[in-house]
């Protein structure tokens, strides 16, 4: 080897002498990285609909066609600067982040993967105690009939129990105990007494869910980064005042479901086709006895103008005599 090649071997190329860049806000280049990354998981059909470049327009369940996202590209660069700041996979993140209105939340599995996977405690272990007595629980059950809002009394029945989160913290050695969550306690909240409440059909699973929430937040808040898990969303009950000045719970159903929709008068497209199919002469006959439009160059006005006399009665208009000019001499 001539000492012009090994001089030029030693010498490294303009890719590596160019700084290292990561996608982030902190730059430039680090934000237009940051970008072309997120289009590119935009285009992705793996990647749940929020995150999305086209969304599906539905008809009854039926996709009919697509549109497109603006919020896509935004969404998923949010989702790029949570993986960092959890040194986690990005298409985990998106994955495991749902939106209940409006408002990001963890899965209760994510919450217990990433205490697992930090490295600070053992993996975490459940105390579930053996099942207690069972209570009848009186509730209101809200539905929608024909527009009209009817509550209904319910009765469910509930055995009590309770459930805790430990580990094994790695660097003192210590125990690490959850609050204690109970069905008690879902009672108490009205969790178990919301309308489609989890709570009713899987309560074991539900347990095992909440004092994993329970245990992130108190012992391992910058995992979950403030968030709550879906689960907690969902079980949130909004309240208000009475006469008395005491906060009460609102009823979920009158809340949150919309109110009933006034009958539009046009005919969605549907409907109209189906209509050609089943009466196509009565289309006929409608289009025969249309009257024919108008000339392009000719003007149809409607109504007349406010104190204009019918056609009939309007006296006709006189002639004017027709305006002659002089001829002039020119000689």
């Amino acid at each position: 080897m001539s000492a012009t090649q090994a001089i030029e071997k030693s010498i490294p190329g303009r890719e590596e002498r160019m700084p290292a860049i990561t996608p982030g806000f902190g730059s430039l280049q680090s934000f237009e990285l940051m970008q072309r990354a997120a289009r590119m998981l935009s285009s992705s059909t793996l990647v749940p609909a929020q995150y999305r470049a086209q969304k599906e327009i539905k008809d009854y369940g039926k996709v009919v066609g697509y549109e497109e996202n603006p919020s896509a590209i935004p969404n998923c660069v949010i989702a790029l600067n949570m993986s960092q700041r959890l040194g986690a996979d990005v298409l985990m993140v998106m994955q495991n982040l749902y939106i209940v209105e409006g408002r990001p939340s963890w899965s209760a599995q994510f919450v217990a993967a990433s205490i697992n996977a930090s490295g600070r405690f053992t993996p975490l272990r459940f105390e579930l105690s053996e099942p207690g007595q069972t209570e009848e629980v009186t509730y209101n059950s809200v539905s929608w009939v024909k527009g009209e809002k009817q509550t209904k009394a319910q009765t469910i029945k509930v055995t009590h129990r309770t459930c805790y989160a430990w580990a094994i913290d790695k660097v003192t050695g210590d125990k690490i105990t959850g609050p204690v969550v109970s069905m008690q306690m879902a009672i108490d909240e009205g969790w178990i007494t919301k309308n489609g409440s989890k709570w009713q059909t899987m309560p074991e699973v539900m347990l095992h869910y909440r004092a994993t929430s329970f245990f992130g937040k108190l012992h391992a808040p910058d995992l979950l980064m403030g968030l709550q898990t879906a689960e907690e969303l969902l079980d949130v009950i909004d309240t208000e005042r009475d006469e008395t000045g005491a906060f009460v719970a609102t009823d979920e159903a009158s809340a949150s479901r919309p109110a009933p929709a006034k009958e539009s008068r046009v005919k969605s497209a549907t409907a109209t086709a189906k209509e050609r199919v089943v009466n196509p002469v009565q289309d006929e006959q409608t289009a025969e006895e249309a009257p024919p439009p108008p000339p392009a160059d000719e003007t149809v006005i409607d109504a007349a103008p406010a104190g204009a006399q019918p056609a009939d009665e309007q006296p006709a208009a006189q002639e004017k005599p027709a305006r002659t000019r002089p001829a002039l001499n020119l000689e």
